[in-house]
């Protein structure tokens, strides 16, 4: 893992703290973080998070600082954005990409 990605999911792991419902799974050379069995967030090789924030939040959250489309197969993932390590760079900011994430996957049901 990247120095930068290994740093983000450090910070993730932090700011999520303790629970239960979250794991972490091996995925696109890197891992994601999953709430329920349901990817939630992910911290890229460069630093920048990927965060699920379902389709009906998308737009307003592609209008935050640092968010873009997700299109890391090369097809726009609706209802996902990466986010740039600067829109993130303090834990605060952070957290309430977390949050957002969380809104969306935590009303999802159980994988």
């Amino acid at each position: 893992m990247t120095e930068e990605r290994e740093a983000l999911a450090t910070r993730i792991r932090q700011v999520i703290g303790e629970d239960p419902n979250v794991t972490e799974k091996n995925m696109f050379g890197g891992i994601a973080f999953m709430l329920n069995g349901n990817m939630l967030v992910g911290p890229h090789k460069d630093g920048t998070l990927m965060a699920r924030v379902g389709p009906d939040r998308y737009e307003e959250a592609l209008a935050r600082p640092g968010a873009s489309v997700m299109d890391f197969t090369g097809k726009v993932m609706k209802g996902f954005v990466h986010v740039a390590p600067d829109a993130i760079d303090d834990d605060k900011s952070l957290a309430n990409w977390i949050a957002l994430a969380t809104e969306f996957v935590g009303a999802l049901p159980p994988k």
